[in-house]
């Protein structure tokens, strides 16, 4: 029998007006409470989620000051803590903690006792190495449940996780890893993507060269390696242990503000900034944002058999997110491989078989993939039984209006006509959604639904006052507990106060172009820094791709404006266009109506060029500013990091585009001259 799954906001609405007497005849009432009185409401979802702490916390919030908020201070937690504390009741209620997939069809199931006892093997097997609270560990590990496992056991006992994908270069690996100086590395010495095996063993030995703090190497053994890497220890090993030691091992209880992982930014630019988030921060925003997000536990009546999916590479902060399901008590669902198949051969039903195959009930990937699908005309009915699914969750980029219709009358015709997409909007900067769904607002595709609870959420203009129906620049005006602790390195503060604080004084400036409605819901244009100005009217790149994209012809786009002092501005859209086709004077003319009819004749670009591929971020987001400086004359090696992006290949082409609009530029100036 299907429970009946009332929604998680409905849930906590009703637990606020029998235990703290409150009620809110609107979300917006909900949102704004949360947001002012900032020490009532986290003190609610730590009650209501029932955290619990050795020691008690002085208040919720002791300090609001942005940056150095002072939250649950005295409390005590443990990611990995929350974590476990499912085995008992999940297990007995017969559902797993983790099932994965892998490309070649190999299926694994891990029970909750299982994990577990992985994770305290781990654990233990870190201190036996010498590891301590606030050690690093660095991992180039894909996205299977030996992942899962290591990060909860680093979390167990108090050790700093950071981890990179394996489909990364080495050199944007170390750019990362370098800059935290790690004592021990967890690696992979192969890994098989989009239909290929790939030895990674000359990838690990590099690191270890690279990275002369490591002073013991984990290797994860793969059937795809080629190259056998020495190395001090097994992970096959550091997971057997099975005895008294492991039946009793608890996690550590750590300060609310002891740093769980590092993440970081894109990295297209100069070295990435390596974020610290604490363990009390994420798990408290974590809590906040699945009550939006909807995210259930297994084993609750309510929620009875959740699994909770979202494709996500390890580089991505996704996968924290997707890992954050165990925090619940959800089964996480990973799948291990390319979500479009073979480049050679490209499938982008392989992600939706998954998920019939597992009996996946919430479905998450980026905006990218969803787009990806309709382009390739894929139909869900031939994917297998889909029927479980009741949530369809995207991020990564804004999902436009035509993609999220195209999905939901895919899941009409499959018997399922309400299907709810949970549009979200954050970022991995503080490791949480700031715009997102809500179960019990309308559905208005192409918006986001509303404001994030506790996330203080305002569009600003240039004069810095809020505004409502205009775009404006994304900012959060009252801190959130897993805003970063600090940036690893960052003496004094310097480069996380030029970061995000540097416009705004005590504000938190994200980098997003945002519209708030007056009926709450919003709309992201893209990055701040590559909107469109012309003419004195500002767009969103978001728009314009929008606009293009729903031509059939265009498979994918890419647009950036150049502008020289005093000159008008250089708009160039770059399209990918189906096989076998032209770009005619014909089509030229439909892409410049297109754009003219949706938004205005001014922003019909000044150049229309063909491109092989668009460039992208291992995350699926377009290179938009890293290429646009290449066009103004940076050099290639300081403005994008090919071995931070998907297809690095297409570069070369964009650097010679680049050196022949710079020509034509300097002809141009010539002649204004």
């Amino acid at each position: 029998m299907t429970p009946p799954y009332v929604p998680q906001i409905r849930l906590y609405q009703n637990w606020l007006a029998a235990e703290r007497g409150l009620y809110f005849d609107s979300y917006d009432a909900l949102w704004r409470w949360s947001v002012t009185d900032q020490e009532a409401f986290w003190q609610s979802l730590w009650d209501y989620d029932g955290m619990v702490s050795p020691t008690p916390h002085t208040a919720a919030l002791a300090d609001a000051r942005m940056p150095g908020a002072r939250w649950f201070e005295g409390a005590q937690v443990n990611y990995a803590q929350r974590v476990l504390s499912h085995v008992t009741p999940a297990h007995a209620a017969g559902f797993p903690a983790i099932v994965s997939e892998n490309e070649l069809g190999e299926v694994r199931e891990l029970s909750w006792p299982e994990l577990r006892r992985q994770v305290a093997s781990l654990a233990l097997t870190l201190r036996e190495l010498g590891v301590q609270r606030g050690d690093r560990v660095a991992a180039y590990l894909p996205n299977t449940p030996e992942t899962v496992v290591a990060f909860l056991a680093c979390a167990s006992v108090g050790a700093i996780w950071s981890v990179c994908a394996p489909d990364m270069g080495t050199q944007a690996v170390a750019d990362r890893f370098a800059q935290i100086t790690p004592r021990v590395l967890i690696a992979v010495d192969g890994i098989h993507y989009a239909g290929k095996a790939l030895d990674r063993g000359a990838v690990v030995e590099a690191l270890r060269a690279d990275l002369p703090t490591v002073e013991h190497l984990i290797v994860l053994r793969s059937p795809h390696a080629t190259h056998r890497v020495a190395a001090e220890r097994e992970f096959a090993q550091a997971i057997a242990r099975d005895d008294a030691a492991t039946a009793t091992f608890e996690p550590e209880w750590l300060p609310f503000d002891h740093p769980l992982w590092i993440v970081y930014s894109s990295g297209t630019t100069g070295l990435p900034k390596a974020l610290v988030h604490g363990h009390g921060g994420i798990v408290m925003v974590g809590a906040a944002s699945r009550k939006l997000g909807d995210v259930g536990c297994s084993y609750a009546p309510n929620s009875l058999g959740e699994r909770f999916h979202w494709y996500s590479t390890t580089g991505w902060v996704m996968w924290n997110s997707q890992v954050s399901g165990l925090l619940d008590g959800a089964t996480i669902c990973l799948y291990d491989g390319s979500p479009a198949g073979a480049k050679d051969a490209p499938d982008w039903s392989v992600l939706w078989r998954f998920a019939a195959r597992h009996r996946v009930t919430y479905f998450g990937a980026g905006a990218a993939f969803y787009a990806g699908c309709m382009k390739a005309g894929v139909d869900l009915s031939t994917c297998g039984d889909l029927s479980r699914i009741r949530a369809l969750g995207s991020t990564g980029s804004p999902l436009s209006e035509d993609v999220q219709r195209w999905g939901t009358a895919q899941f009409a015709r499959l018997g399922t006509p309400d299907i709810w997409w949970n549009n979200i909007s954050g970022g991995t900067d503080f490791c949480g959604v700031f715009i997102g769904s809500h179960r019990e607002l309308p559905q208005q595709p192409g918006r986001l639904a509303c404001r994030q609870l506790g996330s203080a959420v305002e569009a600003w203009n240039e004069a810095g006052e809020p505004v409502i129906d205009e775009v404006g620049e994304l900012v959060c005006t009252r801190p959130l507990p897993s805003m970063p602790l600090y940036l690893w390195g960052d003496e004094g503060n310097a480069r996380y106060l030029s970061s995000y604080f540097d416009v705004y004084p005590g504000i938190w400036r994200h980098g997003d172009w945002v519209r708030i409605h007056p009926d709450g819901s919003c709309v992201i244009y893209g990055r701040s820094d590559a909107t469109i100005n012309r003419h004195g009217l500002r767009m969103g790149t978001s728009e314009i791709y929008a606009a293009v994209e729903a031509l059939p012809e265009v498979l994918d786009a890419m647009v950036i404006d150049l502008e020289y002092l005093g000159r008008p501005s250089r708009m160039i859209l770059f399209v990918v266009l189906r096989e076998g086709l032209r770009l005619d004077e014909a089509l030229r003319g439909r892409i410049h109506d297109a754009i003219k009819t949706t938004l205005s004749p001014r922003f019909i670009p000044d150049d229309l060029w063909r491109a092989p591929e668009i460039p992208r971020t291992l995350s699926g987001k377009k290179q938009e500013v890293p290429i646009k400086k290449l066009f103004l004359g940076h050099d290639i090696r300081k403005v994008v990091n090919p071995e931070a992006m998907a297809n690095p290949g297409c570069l070369g082409w964009y650097a010679e585009r680049a050196a022949q609009a710079a020509q034509e530029a300097q002809s141009a100036q010539a002649n204004w001259a």
